[in-house]
């Protein structure tokens, strides 16, 4: 669970995204992260009681930090309004399918997939959903999945036309226009401080593993 002084932290955080009133509260962040931690380091062993190689990973390697790189952006706010971390083999900073949360007051969710494949990868995870839709279809459209994950698949974008190669009567082919392979499920502010939270997270991954191995398999 994470403790209400942690959301709490957060919603005062979006009304005041600047570095002196960040300064000034810099102890009460500190209790915030750590509860993260904390929850992210109960997390980790509660995936891998059905992904394995998760187990391996420690808490830094799948957590972000809350400043932000403003250096390309219009938005100059020095912080994110969030807490998260992505739980995939070989940590965060690795070009696989895996597992994220997202801590936000009023925005939380637990999703996973893979976010903007590079070309090569999301041509190989184009090709493994055209030779093998029936297993990508009995994926996403077993019961449970489809009771967490209410929107299916979220491309977020795609492509007006198909990709080079495919034709529009590919059976398959709303997930061949698609960039991004995301579900997600969101999670109430009483959620997140819920003696549950882990476990309920942790079978939210559990029941995406199938489409995360899929698309890892594809790459690979």
């Amino acid at each position: 669970m994470l403790h209400a002084t942690t959301i709490k932290f957060l919603k005062d955080l979006q009304n005041n995204n600047n570095k002196p009133w960040f300064d000034e509260h810099r102890k009460i962040y500190e209790v915030a992260k750590a509860d993260l931690l904390n929850m992210v380091g109960e997390l980790i062993p509660a995936i891998a009681a059905f992904d394995e190689p998760i187990g391996t990973l420690l808490i830094k390697d799948c957590t972000f930090r809350i400043n932000r790189d403003v250096r390309f952006s219009k938005n100059k706010s020095p912080y994110k309004n969030n807490m998260a971390a992505y739980f995939s083999r070989g940590g965060k900073k690795a070009t696989v399918a895996g597992y994220y949360f997202h801590c936000e007051p009023g925005k939380s969710y637990a999703a996973g997939g893979f976010y903007s494949p590079m070309p090569g990868e999301l041509a190989k995870i184009r090709q493994e959903i055209d030779y093998n839709f029936d297993e990508w279809e009995n994926i996403i459209a077993n019961k449970t999945f489809k009771k967490h994950f209410l929107q299916g698949i979220d491309g977020i974008e795609s492509l007006i036309r198909p990709p080079k190669g495919y034709d529009e009567s590919n059976p398959a082919i709303q997930y061949l226009k698609m960039k991004h392979f995301i579900v997600s499920k969101p999670f109430t502010d009483a959620q997140l401080q819920s003696k549950t939270l882990v476990k309920d997270v942790a079978k939210v991954y559990e029941t995406m593993k199938p489409m995360i191995d899929f698309l890892n398999l594809a790459i690979a």
